[in-house]
């Protein structure tokens, strides 16, 4: 099968967030198992170059309709770790990928809306007609709206569409002047409610939505977030849509990497370790320890590693940390915040508790040492307001680091309470849940794992072997998108 992923995001050389990951991943995935797979990404002036080999010229000339006229572009060809990506680069007084950023710009509406046209456009000047074209989030939701009602009509007539959403929250809005631009125009046409127009606002088009309505599979990245979205406000008023959709609507959990998150090979950490030798992750504890100057003391290791908000429930987190040192174990937090209110109050509690032994809050994010948190805690806290997927708490479980979260997204479809859970026997249980969003339910969770680790210490570390014995990698996802991909081509 040839599958063509058009995305804002790569990981390593374009990464903002899961995003990346999840293509990289994916499209490495799906090339293992004997398909060809190839990228279309924006070419930002501030991606990682040092992470492409072979960067050339690909086509030279791609003119793309634009308002009344067109916008010349270069395409790029490199290899990114093994993947063959194209990186599209306008010539354009508009710069729309040369501003030091991928996002937050106020145009970025229309900066994406010419990424997702330029994109096939090169597609079909270079005669490549993928039998799906995979495209992710708002910023690719033009795709299958400009290939139903443009590019068909020019060669492009058989190729399917997958639409993934990662995070409903953003969702792409823009206004006549899109239409506009990218040459569909008809506004009476695109803004009927059945097709672009916002569900809530008139007068307001939404990528996301034309996205749902013209692609011929829709998924999010777990079955329970697609529930979620679909039923209550995490749809993020969407919800609607999905259900007159739902035929074309699921959930495929996404997976994470193998290679780079394996105690047993892991470059970043200093003892590796399986589950036959699990013993061994005691000596990252204690180098964890050394470097964050914490006691050496016979008490457990809590941490926290991801963005300081709302979405992971910072309030939480700020709370996990009191209760952990409340009951006489450490907590190590590893994030950074994304607002300046949050980020005051980190720093204002890393100042009040810098001479304590049994804390240490690392303000920023730092590649190397979130592996040997990953390596030396004991458990991982993931308290989360949603989380459409999550991979903090798969990448614990592979690090047999108990997750404690909670019962969101992802999260549910990925950790089993030990005491509680009716889905799975106890031998396969590999964590704790707590479902409300208050401090009582959050040390419930925390009070019956700090208290087997004490009081049990045996039966905590089987049930972090059993959190190990779990495969979330790209294995099993990747074999869901070859079956969805197989279903699309055949309508």
């Amino acid at each position: 099968m040839y599958i063509v992923q058009i995305a804002s995001e790569c990981a390593p050389v374009i990464k903002a967030g899961g995003l990346g990951d999840v293509v990289y991943g994916l499209s490495r995935e799906l090339e293992a198992r004997g398909h060809c797979v190839e990228l279309i990404l924006p070419k930002y002036d501030c991606m990682r170059y040092d992470h492409i080999w072979g960067l050339h010229d690909a086509y030279r000339d791609l003119w793309v309709p634009w308002y009344d006229g067109e916008i010349h572009c270069s395409v790029y060809c490199g290899w990114v770790h093994g993947r063959v990506c194209f990186f599209i680069e306008p010539h354009s007084q508009d710069n729309f990928f040369n501003r030091g950023c991928y996002y937050g710009c106020e145009d970025d509406t229309m900066r994406f809306a010419f990424f997702s046209k330029a994109a096939l456009q090169f597609l079909q000047h270079s005669n490549k007609r993928p039998d799906v074209i995979h495209c992710h989030d708002w910023q690719t939701g033009l795709v299958p709206v400009m290939l139903y009602e443009i590019f068909q009509y020019h060669g492009m007539g058989s190729q399917r569409v997958c639409y993934t959403i990662h995070n409903f929250k953003h969702q792409g809005f823009a206004g006549n002047e899109l239409l506009a631009a990218t040459g569909l125009n008809r506004p009476d046409h695109y803004f009927h409610y059945d097709r672009l127009r916002d569900n809530f606002n008139p007068f307001s088009l939404n990528l996301m939505k034309g996205g749902i309505v013209y692609s011929n599979a829709v998924t999010t990245v777990s079955p329970h977030h697609a529930w979620e979205a679909s039923h209550t406000e995490v749809g993020c008023g969407l919800g609607h849509t999905l259900h007159l959709h739902q035929g074309k609507f699921s959930g495929i959990l996404n997976g994470i990497d193998h290679d780079f998150w394996n105690p047993a090979g892991d470059r970043y950490i200093p003892y590796h370790y399986s589950r036959e030798d699990f013993e061994e992750k005691h000596k990252n504890t204690k180098t964890l320890r050394e470097r964050l100057m914490l006691d050496h003391a016979d008490k457990p290791i809590i941490a926290y590693i991801g963005r300081l908000d709302g979405q992971k429930g910072v309030h939480l987190v700020h709370h996990a940390m009191y209760y952990a040192l409340h009951r006489g174990a450490q907590f190590v937090l590893l994030g950074s915040a994304t607002e300046p209110g949050i980020n005051a109050h980190f720093w204002h509690e890393k100042h009040f508790l810098n001479n304590n032994p049994d804390v240490h809050l690392e303000l920023g994010f730092n590649e190397e040492l979130s592996h040997l948190i990953y390596a030396g805690a004991d458990m991982i806290v993931v308290p989360s307001n949603f989380e459409p997927c999550g991979l903090t708490q798969m990448i614990g479980l592979m690090y047999g680091t108990v997750p404690i979260v909670r019962g969101v997204g992802g999260l549910v479809n990925t950790v089993f309470d030990r005491d509680y859970d009716q889905t799975k026997p106890p031998e396969e249980r590999n964590g704790y849940v707590f479902y409300q969003s208050d401090y009582q339910a959050l040390e419930s969770a925390m009070d019956r794992a700090i208290g087997l680790w004490f009081e049990y210490p045996e039966e905590f570390r089987q049930l972090a072997l059993q959190g190990m014995s779990y495969d979330y990698s790209w294995k099993h996802p990747a074999q869901a998108y070859i079956d969805l991909y197989d279903q699309i081509r055949c309508q």
